[in-house]
């Protein structure tokens, strides 16, 4: 093989191996963040509330249908991992081929179905009138951008799993500034409103997509799929698609449950709607480090796991959970601290209502990142030993008891939107304790066959 900067992480000293790897993908996709954020951030500035509610509401639909894709990518990622790990080139062609086709067709009739069910879906989330026009001309040209979301998320999953992280990080970078600069033309000089917001994100998003995998196949021949790698391999594919299925289910579920806290939200009206969406973007840029961090954590682990270290995935899940806990309590503080001063980026001075909403969002869920922090180190952990069904078990545990609480908590009138707050972090408690309950289960023998 070709030598490029690519990592291998089964030897080395591991904290500084799984930082160098994981700061790429954790600055990566905090500019990933930058599309919806830049978005959230100008509408919310020039074109008020109810397009802010509705480009706010946008996004968890988007994550959601997003979320089937990059977890069909993820997948396919451990598999790559391993086969790494095991140095097999020849299966690791196979896979690239044939994980490819099958996500390309999901990707396509994602979008198939979003078009043409478009109303219904909005219907469902019980979009109040005010918000419907906008919020579905925003998404009509989001929409375009799902084969995009595929290309990008499906060759960065190829090569962070074969340890490099530098390439998508500059792709994003490059695409990152051309959507601020797109967003500030579209809306302001162009005045095209909340579709000029989702043209410039589609736009910005093609570029990053088509750039990396051109990139890919030029740059990195090791991937160039030859004749005997383009076949059906029935026990390959069989193993694509027990990680992808579980992990799309895993990623699918979790989005799935914070879909349906948005359809409660939005029965509360313009206002909560427009605080919850701006406090989501800030929760979610606060925590993106830590969910990356699992991200390369798993890669960590499928390599090791293809290569036979048990050893030294036991003691890389130690270090990752110490690092996982200084950096949670650490922007918990921060978050609750600065509350305010983060509301007012998105929002003018004179919603007060708006920034008071948001404030008890992020002092709320804020204050307890440590535990998903865990949450997504067990996800990355189960993922990457083919125990994907484990992290799906942690997902529904932990949306379950969200939704479930806060559709009771919230009904309650003295706690209204407060109860959708607070049932967040009960529920990654209970997810942590089952994780780590699990693995001292399986750590302790009770399942010989499988003993890391």
């Amino acid at each position: 093989m070709k030598k490029t900067r690519n990592q291998d992480l089964t030897s080395g000293n591991i904290t500084v191996s799984l930082l160098r790897f994981a700061f790429p993908m954790i600055l990566g996709n905090l500019l990933q963040q930058l599309y919806n954020i830049v978005d959230t951030l100008i509408v919310g500035r020039f074109l008020g509330k109810e397009a802010l509610a509705a480009v706010g509401s946008s996004y968890s639909l988007m994550t959601f249908l997003t979320s089937i894709l990059l977890g069909l990518c993820m997948g396919s990622g451990v598999a790559f991992s391993i086969y790494f790990g095991r140095k097999e080139w020849g299966r690791m062609k196979s896979c690239i081929f044939l994980s490819f086709v099958m996500i390309a067709a999901a990707s396509a009739l994602i979008s198939v179905t979003v078009f043409a069910g478009m109303d219904g879906i909005l219907r469902l989330l019980q979009v109040p009138s005010d918000i419907y026009g906008p919020m579905r001309e925003y998404l009509w040209v989001i929409f375009w951008g799902i084969t995009a979301t595929f290309l990008y998320n499906y060759f960065a999953s190829l090569l962070r799993a074969v340890g490099n992280s530098v390439v998508p990080l500059l792709f994003l970078g490059i695409s990152a500034l051309l959507n601020i600069g797109l967003d500030l033309w579209f809306i302001i000089g162009l005045s095209r409103g909340v579709r000029g917001a989702a043209e410039a994100t589609v736009l910005s998003q093609y570029v990053s997509g088509i750039g990396i995998l051109a990139y890919t196949i030029l740059r990195f021949p090791q991937f160039r799929l030859k004749r005997e790698n383009i076949r059906w391999q029935p026990e390959i594919l069989k193993e694509i698609v027990q990680l992808s299925f579980l992990t799309c289910l895993q990623q699918s579920v979790m989005n799935f449950g914070i879909l349906m806290i948005q359809g409660l939200v939005n029965r509360f009206g313009a206002v909560v709607m427009a605080a919850f969406s701006v406090a989501v973007k800030i929760d979610t840029f606060a925590y993106m480090p830590v969910q990356d961090f699992g991200n390369a954590f798993s890669t960590f682990v499928a390599q090791n796991y293809g290569a036979g270290k048990k050893e030294r995935i036991q003691e890389g899940l130690r270090s990752a959970a110490r690092a996982a806990l200084v950096f949670g309590v650490g922007v918990s503080v921060l978050v609750f601290l600065f509350a305010r001063p983060l509301m007012l980026i998105f929002v003018k001075p004179q919603e007060i209502d708006v920034i008071r909403v948001g404030m008890s969002y992020l002092r709320i869920e804020g204050s307890f990142y440590c535990l998903i922090g865990f949450l997504f180190l067990w996800y990355g952990y189960y993922r990457a030993v083919k125990r994907p069904g484990m992290s799906v078990f942690l997902t529904v545990v932990s949306l379950g008891t969200r939704v479930l609480l806060a559709y009771a908590l919230s009904g309650i009138p003295w706690v209204g939107v407060i109860g959708i707050w607070a049932s967040v972090p009960i529920g990654w408690f209970l997810a942590d304790a089952a994780g780590y309950m699990y693995y001292l289960y399986i750590k302790s023998g009770h399942l010989a066959k499988f003993s890391i």
